[in-house]
């Protein structure tokens, strides 16, 4: 199995990374869409905000909404970072491990879909001016359901702009 890290934006080349804003709704901002053959373990996954004043926190989820999916903007290879050597070794992840799409994966949600039932892997209250990561212990890691959709998902007060990021083993 290989280990994969996906954020929630293009991965950078000659400009830096550009945070996403949260708006004030609802807000997937990252969304992963396991391979229709196998299951995904969540190995860590994080998330920080670039508010310059306390306010109220922010409630972050990781959850999974089945095959539920919102509407995202693509990603593309590039995006999906192989993280260890069998990652490296291995071919194209979006051809079989982690399809790429609109509606798979992809950041920036700016449709939810219609989410009936969820599984919450993760869930927490943070800081508009702070920042949270979360490794789930060896052997213990969250499994996201063969052909399934995990998001990490916001609703903020007010607007800030986000980073986040999910490590995935497939």
């Amino acid at each position: 199995m290989a280990l994969y890290t996906i954020y929630n934006g293009a991965s950078p080349t000659t400009a830096k990374f550009v945070a996403v804003t949260t708006g004030t709704a609802i807000k997937t901002l990252l969304q992963v869409k396991s391979s229709a053959t196998g299951v995904m373990k969540i190995v860590e996954w994080g998330i920080s905000f670039s508010g310059s004043a306390a306010a109220t926190g922010i409630p972050c989820e990781l959850l999974e909404t089945g095959t539920v999916f919102g509407t995202v903007t693509a990603h593309v290879t590039a995006g999906i970072i192989k993280t260890d050597a069998a990652a490296l070794a291995g071919d194209n992840p979006v051809t079989a491990l982690i399809p790429v799409g609109t509606t798979e994966t992809g950041y920036t949600s700016t449709a939810e879909g219609t989410i009936t039932a969820t599984r919450m892997f993760d869930n927490q209250l943070v800081a508009p001016t702070n920042q949270y990561v979360k490794q789930f212990p060896l052997g213990r890691e969250p499994v996201v359901a063969v052909a399934s959709s995990l998001r990490i998902r916001v609703h903020a007060a007010a607007a800030v702009d986000a980073v986040c990021y999910v490590v995935v083993e497939v």
